[in-house]
């Protein structure tokens, strides 16, 4: 006899406005060397996506607006 697993799915609703509150406050409690590795961490998944590889030296890019 096959055993049949039975899932349930639970999905709380949230405003956007509180979920923001709430990942700020997360990041902001965390040290700032664990934040850093977790940018870093974004950064290699995104370009290694985007391009096939993580560039050895990425350039800093500053934007400047007339105000």
């Amino acid at each position: 006899m096959e055993k049949v697993r039975k899932i349930a799915l639970v999905a709380t609703q949230s405003k956007l406005d509180e979920e923001d509150r709430k990942d700020i406050a997360f990041w902001l409690d965390r040290p700032s060397s664990e934040r850093l590795a977790e940018v870093y961490r974004l950064r290699k998944i995104y370009f290694t996506w985007v391009n096939g590889f993580y560039p050895s030296k990425i350039e800093k890019v500053v934007h400047f607006k007339k105000l």
